[in-house]
């Protein structure tokens, strides 16, 4: 029956069983209450967990992470607080599964002290999606956690170095020019890995608005029209921001 039932009609029925098990008084009614809603998202689970295979992780264990994480969120969500389970909960497992790469698939292996700090990254990200119904900025991560914002910029900015973002990526704002074109063209092959060692310092040298919109398009894969409702901003700054943004670390690495 969970099969046939819609997104939209899964995500009231999550809503109903998580304040029903919030005010339940036995503890196994809860639980079962809860294992509902897990039942219920198990497919979203899956679909995760089938975003990274392929990756040097087995998909059985990435999609075991991303179970672990939603039971995990169906537990912690406290319904009070008036944000949606699913952004909660997506957040949950997306950190739970890259937690398995940068604990068993690290191509380029960062300092312990940034390794630890992104893992709070991610705690606070679910934290503060829960408490304030969306993702949460940089600057309120920083906040949350005591931390610098460049701190957490640096911690966001190793999340994929696990596996290094291809050269072929689309950049720019109409998607025309690629990554590898950020780089000078020295007739050497160069490595996915070289090129993302090559571009931390230009990136880390940028204003702090200017690292967070391309932390969001190239590490989060946000569209322009998404970027600019979380950083305040029109999406034609946006794009005028990329454009600019990127001009200038070819201009750096030429």
């Amino acid at each position: 029956m969970v099969t046939t039932v819609s997104q939209p009609a899964r995500t009231r029925l999550s809503q109903r069983l998580l304040e029903r098990a919030a005010t339940e008084s036995d503890p196994v009614e809860r639980k079962r209450l809860q294992d509902e809603v897990v039942v219920l998202h198990m497919g979203l689970a899956r679909a995760i967990a089938a975003r990274y295979r392929g990756r040097g992780i087995a998909d059985e264990d990435l999609t075991q992470a991303a179970t672990v994480a939603l039971l995990k969120a169906a537990r912690g969500f406290d319904p009070q607080n008036g944000a949606e389970f699913l952004s909660y909960a997506v957040v949950t497992m997306k950190g739970e599964v890259k937690r398995q790469f940068r604990d068993y698939g690290w191509m380029i292996r960062p300092p312990r002290p940034i390794q630890r700090l992104q893992a709070d990254v991610s705690r606070a990200q679910a934290e503060l999606t829960q408490t304030l119904g969306r993702s949460p900025r940089v600057a309120e991560v920083a906040t949350h956690l005591d931390v610098p914002e460049e701190s957490v910029v640096e911690a966001l900015s190793a999340d994929g170095c696990y596996t290094p973002t291809s050269l072929d990526l689309p950049v720019g704002a109409d998607g025309s020019g690629s990554l590898g074109e950020l780089l000078a063209d020295d007739g050497n092959a160069m490595s996915e890995a070289e090129a993302r060692i090559m571009l931390t310092p230009a990136v880390r040298s940028l204003p702090r608005r200017d690292r967070e919109i391309l932390y969001l398009r190239f590490f989060r894969q946000q569209t322009q029209s998404q970027i600019a409702r979380q950083v305040g901003v029109t999406q034609m700054q946006v794009s005028r921001i990329l454009s600019r943004v990127l001009g200038e670390l070819r201009g750096t690495l030429a």
